[in-house]
């Protein structure tokens, strides 16, 4: 296949698309307005709908009702926006909804600014929303990397019954690059395999297939039924679905802990200090939940490993999760900005040499 120059927003989009999406809800925020643009013009095109909502609560509810039905739905927005669609984000877990909801992450806290930002990992990983929930959680270093996570995500959303989330930085969206993009899939809602879903039910009707989509349960032993039934599921996710990049590891005496495209700024810190004889390697998660925990101990806790440099665009969120894989067994240092403000590669090649000299 021939490979076509797209703007990233764009490109997700499309592959949204390609992948069975038929209805969008959503609301315009920067940087991730030109999604909903795309998806304007395009969802009329092959018999979707598109429906800007009044409001991000909206159209979050709107994927509720759609997601409902059996249908693959998306919505998208930015940092500001996803806080407030976080109620309706745990009633689509709660209701075991499958679902796909794409933060394009911006500065914060608050209104920010515009700029990319990895400052939603908290939000996104350890639930934004009120009760035990998770969302099966991707945050690609590329546009093609999120295409190609388009194209199984709602799959795995249908698998497990549960949303999955985009944590795209600003940069996925705005950068154009080249992609290549997969054929159409020949997606249709089956009610056989979808028994859960609300695709019609009339009197006289099996009751037993009545579809029922619901996220309240008023005494606590259907609760707890309910939880440990959701429980149950995330612990099946956990075991199959950690996804991962290693990067020059194997022989590496210093490791570097990044995702999203600020790990791009550190593979090529990697290739840098390798030329210049120092073994440094690159552990990128991309499901960061379920996190990788086992796979990044078995690549830093190690013998010859002398360090690890967690580097991120904010405060150190996932550096959480490097710790608790590592379990204090190497040493770990963090490099980070906030205020969308990225590390360069000089500075992340003056922190390995630091660690390198000792200090």
């Amino acid at each position: 296949m021939a490979l076509t120059l797209m703007k990233g927003s764009e490109a997700i989009a499309e592959a949204a698309i390609r992948a069975g999406a038929r209805f969008f809800f959503g609301y315009p925020i920067t940087p991730q307005t030109e999604i909903p643009e795309y998806m304007s013009a395009r969802m009329p095109e092959v018999g979707g709908c598109f429906l800007q909502a009044e409001s991000e609560v909206a159209a979050i509810n709107m994927v509720y009702g759609a997601a409902g039905t059996g249908a693959r739905v998306i919505t998208s927005s930015s940092s500001p926006g996803v806080s407030l669609k976080q109620e309706g984000i745990s009633y689509c877990a709660g209701a075991q909804l499958p679902c796909v909801i794409l933060n394009v992450m911006r500065g914060g806290p608050g209104l920010g600014n515009i700029q990319a930002s990895q400052g939603d990992y908290f939000q996104g990983v350890k639930g934004g929303g009120n009760g035990d929930y998770h969302l099966l959680t991707y945050a690609p270093s590329s546009v093609q990397e999120a295409i190609d996570i388009m194209m199984f995500a709602f799959e795995k959303a249908e698998k497990y019954r549960m949303p999955v989330l985009f944590l795209a930085d600003g940069i996925i969206a705005q950068m154009m690059e080249p992609v290549e993009m997969p054929e159409m899939v020949d997606f249709k809602v089956d009610p056989e395999a979808k028994p859960w879903a609300c695709t019609g039910w009339k009197p006289g009707d099996d009751p037993a297939k009545r579809g029922v989509i619901n996220s309240i349960y008023i005494d606590t032993e259907s609760l707890s039924e309910h939880n440990a039934l959701l429980q149950s599921v995330y612990a099946e996710a956990r075991k199959n679905e950690q996804l991962w990049e290693c990067y020059k590891t194997d022989d590496a005496e210093f490791v570097i802990t990044a995702f999203g495209t600020v790990a791009r700024v550190a593979k090529t810190v990697v290739d840098e200090l390798r030329a210049e004889g120092v073994k440094v390697g690159l552990f990128r998660p991309i499901s960061v939940w379920p996190f990788p925990y086992e796979p990044l101990r078995e690549t830093v806790v190690r013998e010859g490993v002398k360090g690890v440099l967690d580097v991120e665009v904010n405060e150190g969120q996932m550096l959480e999760d490097v710790k608790l894989a590592i379990e204090g067994k190497k040493p770990v240092k963090f490099f980070g900005h906030l205020g969308s403000q990225f590390p360069t590669t000089a500075e992340l090649k003056a922190e390995i040499l630091k660690m390198k000299e000792g200090k």
